[in-house]
Formats: C-alpha cells, sequence, structure tokens
C-alpha cells in the first residue's frame, strides 16, 4: 500500500480535516489540536487541486497561516474551485486574509506587525465562538500577522476585534467558512482548542473516532491487508516507544510471522540491550535475533568527525547488519519501520519545510534490499504513539522512554568516536537518566541527553590540577518536537547531577547545562 493509498484509506474510513499547508511554523500543532478533539487531521499541500480534495471527502478544510504575504509576488495560493465543493473552510491568519482576498473582501499591509498577545473584543459569538464567548466579552489571544482584514467579504459577520485588527474573526454561516486573525492552536489563546472543536464537532459535523482503541483497530487491519495471510515481517527494534510500538502493533495482527531484529551497534546507553530483550521481546513473546555489531560500526566510524557523516556511516551499516539477518529468516518480504510524522516534516516531507538533518528511517530502503516498507505509524504524533503503546500494555520504561536517535550515542560525542568514549559518556548519561527519574522529573521532560565535547579544561580535585572533559546536560520539553524551549530544572537538582557525574565518571570535571531553544538550535548536538 502506497503513503497515498494508506492516507486515502484513513480519510474514507473516518471523518477526516484536511489543512492546507502555507507554511506556518504552527502547522502541525494545528493538525495535533484537531487530533485532541478526537478527530483525524491531515497535513496536505497548499496547492492540493479541488478534484483530489473531492476526491477524498473530507468534512472540513483548515487553511493555515504562513510567513508571506498575500501581496507578494509568488505567495501561495488556494485552488479557488474548492470554495465550491460545499465543504466548510477555516482560515487561520494568513488563511483568512486569502480567504478575504478570494471571496471580495479588503486585506490592507499593516504599518505595524500585531506579534504575542493580543484582546479579542467579541461582536457576535456566531457558531465559531458560540459556548465559548457572548457578546461584548474581551478573551486573550494570540497574534502574529502583518497584513490585516479590512472589511469581511460580502455575507461574511464580523464576529470579533481587536484594537488592530478591525477583523479578528468573521463567519459566512450561509457557506460555512469562517476565518479568524489570531492562533487558536497555541497554548497562548486558552479557549482555541474549544473554538476548533465548535469547528469540526459543530460546523463540520464530525463525530470522535480517533481514538487510541479506534488507531489500533485501523492499524491492525491495514497490516492484515498490507501483508496477507502468509505475508512474514521484519521489524528493527531499538528499544524506544516508536520501534517497540510497531513491532507490538505487527505482532498483534500478524503474530509469529513477526521476527523483530535489535542490532546492537556498540552506541547504546547504558542497559538498553537488555531492557529490549527481557522487557519486551520476551514479555511479548516475540522472535527477536539479536546482532552484536559494535566492532563493525566504531571500525567504520574511526576518525569521523562530521555529524552527517558519522549518520551516513552509522545509518549504512546499520542497514548491511539488518539486511544479513533479514536475509536469514526464510520468506519474509515486508519491513515495518516507526516513522512518525515530524520525522518526515524534518526530512523535507513538506512543501515548505527544509531539510535539518537527515533521518535514517525516512526515505525509503536501498534497492538492493527487497522488501516492501509497512509504515504504522508514520501519520501519527509521538504523544498518540505513547498513548497507543500504553494501550497495547508496553511497559511504562518503554512508553515515556525518551526519543533516542538511531545514531545513537555516536552523535552525542562531538567529534571521533572511541569505546573510551563510549563509556565515559554511558556513565554520565545513565546518571543523569537515575536522577531524572528518582525526582520525578522524567516524564515531565520530552527529551533529555549528556553529550560529551572532546574540549578539555583545567580542574582542581583534591588539591591536584586535573585537565579532563566537560559533560553537556539537555533536557526540553515540546509538545510537537518542531520547537523545544530548554527545561526549568531546580538548581538543586542539577548541583546533585553535577557532583555525581563528576564523583563517579573518571575523566570528568565540569558539568554544564545547556539554555538554548529550538529555534535557533536543534534538541541533538548534533
Amino acid at each position: 500500500m502506497t503513503d497515498r493509498q494508506a492516507e486515502a484509506s484513513i480519510t474514507q474510513q473516518q471523518d477526516t480535516i484536511l489543512i492546507l499547508d502555507f507554511g506556518a511554523q504552527y502547522t502541525q500543532l494545528i493538525a495535533r489540536r484537531i487530533r485532541e478533539c478526537n478527530v483525524y487531521s491531515e497535513i496536505v499541500p497548499s496547492d492540493i487541486s479541488a478534484e483530489e480534495i473531492a476526491a477524498r471527502k473530507p468534512a472540513g478544510i483548515i487553511f493555515s497561516g504562513g510567513p508571506s504575504s498575500v501581496f507578494a509576488q509568488d505567495a501561495p495560493s488556494a485552488d479557488k474551485a474548492l470554495y465550491d465543493l460545499g465543504i466548510p473552510i477555516l482560515g487561520i491568519c494568513y488563511g483568512q486574509q486569502l480567504l478575504a482576498i478570494d471571496l471580495g473582501g479588503s486585506v490592507q499591509p499593516a504599518n505595524e506587525r500585531e506579534y504575542g498577545p493580543a484582546t479579542l473584543e467579541v461582536c457576535l459569538p456566531g457558531a465559531l465562538l458560540g459556548g465559548v464567548a457572548q457578546t461584548g466579552s474581551s478573551l486573550p489571544c494570540w497574534m502574529s500577522h502583518g497584513d490585516k482584514v479590512l472589511t469581511a467579504p460580502s455575507g461574511f459577520t464580523v464576529l470579533a476585534t481587536t484594537t488592530q485588527t478591525p477583523v479578528a474573526a468573521m463567519e459566512c454561516e450561509a457557506r460555512r467558512f469562517y476565518g479568524v486573525q489570531f492562533h487558536p492552536e497555541v497554548e497562548h489563546t486558552p479557549f482555541g482548542t474549544q473554538m476548533l472543536s465548535n469547528f469540526v464537532h459543530k460546523i463540520c459535523g464530525c463525530s470522535s473516532t480517533w481514538t487510541s482503541a479506534g488507531i489500533i483497530e485501523r492499524a491492525v487491519a491495514d497490516i492484515q491487508a498490507a501483508v496477507g495471510p502468509t505475508g512474514k515481517v521484519v521489524c528493527g527494534v531499538s528499544g524506544g516507544v516508536d520501534s517497540c510500538c510497531v513491532a507490538a502493533l505487527v505482532h498483534k495482527a500478524i503474530g509469529d510471522r513477526l521476527t523483530c531484529i535489535f542490532v546492537d551497534h556498540g552506541l547504546l546507553r547504558k542497559g538498553e540491550a537488555e531492557q529490549v530483550r527481557e522487557d519486551f521481546a520476551a514479555a511479548f513473546g516475540i522472535n527477536l535475533v539479536y546482532a552484536e555489531a559494535s566492532n563493525i560500526f566504531l571500525t567504520k566510524l574511526k576518525g569521523v568527525s562530521d555529524p552527517e557523516r558519522k549518520r551516513k556511516i552509522i545509518g549504512r551499516e546499520f542497514i548491511n547488519v539488518f539486511q544479513k539477518h533479514a536475509e536469514s529468516i526464510k520468506g519474509v518480504q515486508f519491513l515495518a519501520q516507526g516513522t512518525l510524522y515530524p520525522d518526515v516534516i524534518e526530512s523535507g516531507g513538506s512543501k515548505h519545510a527544509q531539510v535539518i538533518k537527515s533521518h535514517h528511517n525516512v526515505g525509503g530502503l536501498p534497492k538492493r534490499m527487497k522488501l516492501k516498507v509497512v509504515e504504522p505509524l508514520r501519520r501519527l504524533f509521538k504523544d498518540e504513539v505513547r498513548a497507543i503503546g500504553s494501550q497495547l500494555g508496553l511497559p511504562e520504561s518503554i512508553v515515556w522512554r525518551h526519543p533516542f536517535p538511531g545514531p545513537g550515542l555516536g552523535i552525542r560525542i562531538l567529534g571521533s568516536i572511541t569505546r573510551e568514549r563510549l563509556d565515559l559518556l554511558r556513565e554520565a548519561d545513565a546518571i543523569f537518566m537515575q536522577e531524572l527519574v528518582s525526582s520525578g522529573h522524567y516524564q515531565a521532560m520530552s527529551q533529555a541527553l549528556a553529550v560529551l565535547p572532546l574540549v578539555r579544561s583545567v580542574g582542581v580535585m583534591g588539591d591536584q590540577r586535573t585537565y579532563a572533559h566537560p559533560i553537556i546536560l539537555r533536557a526540553v520539553t515540546t509538545e510537537d518536537y518542531m520547537t523545544a524551549r530548554w527545561a526549568r530544572l531546580p538548581y538543586e537538582f542539577l548541583e546533585k547531577v553535577s557532583a555525581r557525574i563528576v564523583n563517579e565518571v573518571n575523566g570528568v570535571n565540569r558539568v554544564v547545562y545547556d539554555i538554548s531553544s529550538k529555534p535557533p538550535a536543534t534538541i541533538e548536538w548534533e
């Protein structure tokens, strides 16, 4: 089943909201908020044809925001034929401006950008703000725009204004077209999720069918349809929630026709191999092939410092080792992968996305691997994967395990990799993780890690001069992994972790904490 066929299948199975992506940094968040309303949402290119939209029969359409001005020569636009499909449309920020321009309203370049908190003055709740506010109410919201709608198109009613925006919300109830200048998807607009729920449930008439149980049921049915009654599947597992969730789903669908392969490339964190073999495979009764290949990887990585070269070498050798063991499984035809939606986006899967770094599980397989790919999580966000992992009975240590990159500690050592450096980082990382768990901070963090830079600094230990490595600690909170804030961990906690690392890990005399957010930094250092 191709990606397009799989997406069409999902759309046809249930109520769907299609989000036209005009390049907003919040587009992913819109999709997540709709799914929190238990309605399936999917992001599509802004230039998708009305014919294709009609074929997919969505319950509603959302125009995302975007960085462009509607007056720019190359400003993205939508197929105007979709206005005649009879499908409800909600425009957000740039999406509202486009809706206004296309339907005969007027948009004006703003003298000043309206960015940050604003107060929404409600003129009339209408269907969009019904149950959220009453006429005359004032609501806090979040703005981020330059242009603004000066007058709404004929047939539209102005629902709300701000001091700088004469049309902050509008609706045409007869055609079921709606627009808002603010961003309902961000947490700074506290009523936003309720407003989006009004759109998807009351206006579009969607049912709340996007649930963990429903996702599992559809995923199992799709796997069975793709694999058939006799097909065999191989799956690489790493101990993370993504790969283990895929393996559990496939095992639920086809039982012992699944074989999992765990490649130990020597770049794992402390205790991870045992976790995969004991906490997961043995507990679920899944066939597991353990491939110890650290010598191969470390030999190939010797002297390599460039992070992208390291990623490519690790990815290539992973495939070589994986393929060798997969070929020993008689009759295997399919490969199950744990690709997630953010992986696809960050690897350039969206028209407006730039490739930040390569992901080893995105972009298909080498031609020499004659396997068909099954990706049951490709349209899911991390929080959805965790929810279905819990539903499937995965242990909490796996469900709540922080994301760990395929190249492992290989991209958390800045510069070339050796066994000694790996052992040093492994011990420091283990202390950080132990303290996060014991203090109760672990689940509050989205991702935490330790980094070993190949620099040294002077220190003093026991009245003696030392010249040793620092360890960099990093912890972030995020909803979608597209943006992230550095975690405000207590000083007392950081002090305890620092003392333990310096006292217990030979070769370390300094610990520092990374207070960079994403952007401008990425979560990982390489």
